[in-house]
């Protein structure tokens, strides 16, 4: 055995030891797990989290309505109505983005249970959230940073993420495309005996409801009524799981969340010759479609981002709309936000057009810009490297070839994703764990609050597929 296959048979001891959390006992059946359970676990109410967000300057952010913005929805409209857009601008949180939400109830419980420091794997946001509240807490950090292709060339946006976690006085390990990064970080965890500042664990994705809590709130406050869609951009699942968890427990039952990624479909995000053919490094379908059809292909055992669970509706747009989107927000509504927020606003901006005037629709996020994470620093790197730039629909881009700023806000539009499909793509990776395919009755329970599949559903698939319930 050598040295990677030796470390990696011990990650669950690594993992257990770092997050403090024994997943076997959550273990049900053959492929379910107590996931309310889990949650519960936390051992902080949704009061505590605002307390302990409260105190280190997390939460509370503004909610902005874009009136330019939505004005020009309504303008191109083919029914000349649009609903009024609003966005919860958390890049006024001390990182600049809601990723301290997630961070704050980690680095706390780290502080709590006497661990000397953190440590997270992240491409750069969440990174700085940790380093942000490692400082507050007095602990020490380091960030795995998965930042360049085999040549040492990185992206700008990636590369200026590294720059903030510094700033922040953390270690960073900037690490190549590949498979070293989860090997890596297991090495780091181990040799530091830090604590695992999972972006999947139950920790982080607790802090992320206080953020679909306060958008329920702040509507029915200011607004007399709740939000008909809360639009959210969707990468490893955590940021739609935590808002509409947050929803539920506001009891805003009606509310339709949306899941939002670029789509970047062709491109590997394995690869590293795909690695800096993309302009975009997070809420993309190379990490949105992966996490949702396979959600415990994350850094803890049993991840607790389960957006199938949460997501109403999901929809791609294109890079060059989002980069559109970006100057928009800038240009009418004097806001300069970084790119993953603008991927929902400009899927918002189409999506709204769907309502009539009256009614509400929230981005349920923003982040903090900086030089190498404005479009122009992208779209310049994307030139370098052999990406043509185009004005036209944006419909024809091909990710890896081109980007294709939209000719008119008419032409922005967003592309549903067969909800379906990928329920039964999950499905499809969850029975390959069947052993001599057979499952037992919670497996079928577990399957249908899964992928919101009815049982007797559930039960037929499982048939088509020779599996046995036991």
């Amino acid at each position: 055995m050598n040295k990677y296959e030796e470390l990696m048979s011990r990650k669950n001891e690594i993992m257990l030891k770092s997050v403090g959390i024994d997943f076997d006992k959550y273990e049900t059946g053959v492929l379910s797990f107590e996931y309310e359970k889990l949650m519960e676990d936390v051992g902080y109410s949704l009061e505590e989290i605002r307390e302990i967000q409260k105190e280190v300057g997390v939460g509370n952010t503004p909610l902005l309505e874009l009136k330019r913005i939505t004005e020009l929805a309504r303008k191109v409209s083919k029914t000349g109505k649009a609903a009024r857009i609003f966005i919860k601008d958390e890049s006024s949180n001390p990182s600049g983005s809601f990723k301290d939400r997630r961070a704050s109830v980690s680095v706390y419980d780290a502080m709590k249970r006497g661990y000397k420091g953190v440590a997270a794997a992240t491409s750069g946001n969440y990174g700085a959230a940790v380093a942000s509240q490692a400082n507050i807490r007095g602990l020490n950090c380091i960030i795995a940073n998965e930042c360049y292709d085999s040549r040492k060339v990185g992206q700008p946006e990636i590369i200026e993420k590294g720059r903030k976690c510094e700033g922040y006085g953390s270690e960073v390990v900037r690490l190549t495309v590949g498979p070293e990064l989860f090997y890596t970080y297991l090495k780091i965890l181990e040799d530091t005996g830090y604590y695992n500042a999972s972006l999947y664990s139950s920790y982080g994705i607790a802090g992320v409801e206080t953020l679909g809590y306060e958008i329920a709130e702040q509507c029915r406050e200011r607004l007399g009524k709740e939000p008909k869609a809360v639009v959210v951009t969707h990468a490893g699942g955590g940021n739609v799981t935590g808002t509409a968890r947050g929803l539920i427990k506001a009891k805003a039952m009606n509310v339709k969340v949306i899941g939002s990624s670029v789509d970047l479909s062709g491109l590997h995000m394995a690869s590293d010759i795909a690695f800096n053919k993309k302009s975009f490094t997070t809420g993309h379908t190379g990490f949105g479609i992966p996490f949702m059809t396979n959600p415990d292909r994350s850094d803890v055992p049993r991840s607790a981002a389960r957006p199938l669970r949460y997501m109403d509706r999901y929809v791609t747009i294109s890079q060059g709309e989002v980069f559109w989107m970006t100057e928009l927000l800038a240009q009418l509504e004097g806001l300069e936000r970084g790119p993953a927020g603008n991927t929902s606003l400009a899927a918002a901006f189409a999506i709204s057009q769907e309502y009539d005037n009256d009614e509400i629709i929230v981005i349920q996020e923003t982040e903090y810009t900086g030089a190498g994470k404005h479009s122009i620093a992208q779209l310049n790197f994307a030139k370098e490297n052999g990406i043509e730039i185009l004005i036209g629909d944006p419909k024809n881009q091909v990710p890896g070839k081109n980007i294709v700023l939209p000719s008119h806000p008419s032409v922005v539009s967003v592309t549903d994703v067969d909800m379906e499909h990928l329920r039964k793509s999950y499905l499809k990776n969850a029975l390959k764990l069947a052993e001599e395919n057979r499952v037992k009755e919670i497996d079928v329970e577990f399957l249908s609050e899964e992928t919101k599949i009815s049982i007797n559903e559930i039960r037929e698939i499982l048939k088509e597929n020779k599996i046995i319930v036991e």
